[in-house]
């Protein structure tokens, strides 16, 4: 039956929706770059006018031989969004959006730009811990700023930045559109959502659940054993059920 609904509890369940203008981008900035960008990484920061919150998917195997007539579908990996979109307004002072990610770019290669005009021009890679960088945040909030939604991204770089058309027709705010890739984001704080307590992997390890758990392995092994035994003997289920009692307590005792 449907639930009645008075005005107070729609007015305060679905008449405070959450607005996507008012969020904040914290970058991630490796140690070199960010001493060369300075007092200036305030406003790159405020300069982003447009951000993605990720999605993630399950990645699930088809079973289909356990139960006749039904596929079941277990999961076995979560899959992040592969990048992370962000859009800068350019400033016309000194165009920071487009140098800095061209510089952050240009820092990956190991790239020179004198040695860049050069004919004979080559780069080597860094390493990936050189230019990844931890502390990508796309922090969502309200007005009032009594709640907040914060996703922090693991080892993230750019790896795109998109080509910028500029003409003479009617003049338009420049924007400096940028991906990223990251290995994998955190929501927080939960709001009470995920806070249930996972075993430690070093119990796996522990010599006492171990015991117990070889334990009782044992004795399952040892009833059901003398099951089978009495009641393919006497040909009485029952009887098989007593034995099978009556053997797993004994082991229990035992183990």
């Amino acid at each position: 039956m449907p639930a009645i609904r008075t005005v107070s509890n729609i007015k305060a369940n679905l008449l405070r929706p959450a607005l996507t203008s008012a969020f904040e981008v914290e970058l991630g900035i490796p140690n070199d770059l960010r001493r060369q960008l300075g007092a200036r990484t305030d406003k790159l920061q405020l300069m982003c006018s447009e951000a993605v919150l990720p999605g993630s998917q399950l990645a699930t195997t088809e079973i289909t031989n356990d139960f006749t007539g039904v596929t079941e579908r277990h999961a076995y990996r979560r899959m992040f969004d592969d990048r992370i979109d962000l859009s800068f307004y350019v400033d016309a002072e000194d165009y920071v959006p487009i140098r800095f990610f061209e510089a952050w770019i240009s820092y990956i290669v190991n790239e020179n730009s004198n040695d860049a005009l050069n004919e004979n021009y080559f780069y080597r890679m860094r390493y990936p811990d050189d230019y990844c960088s931890t502390g990508l945040k796309v922090k969502k909030f309200e007005k009032d700023h009594k709640q907040s939604l914060e996703y922090e991204f693991v080892k993230s770089y750019p790896i795109a930045i998109t080509s910028m058309p500029v003409s003479y027709d009617t003049s338009g705010l420049l924007k400096c559109n940028v991906s990223l890739t990251y290995i994998r984001y955190v929501v927080k704080p939960g709001g009470g959502f995920g806070a249930w307590s996972r075993p430690s992997v070093l119990d796996v390890f522990d010599p006492f659940s171990q015991s117990v758990f070889n334990s009782n392995a044992l004795t399952n092994i040892g009833a059901n054993f003398a099951d089978a035994a009495v009641t393919r003997f006497t040909g009485n289920s029952f009887l098989g059920d007593v034995a099978g009692n009556v053997a797993g307590n004994l082991l229990g005792r035992l183990f």
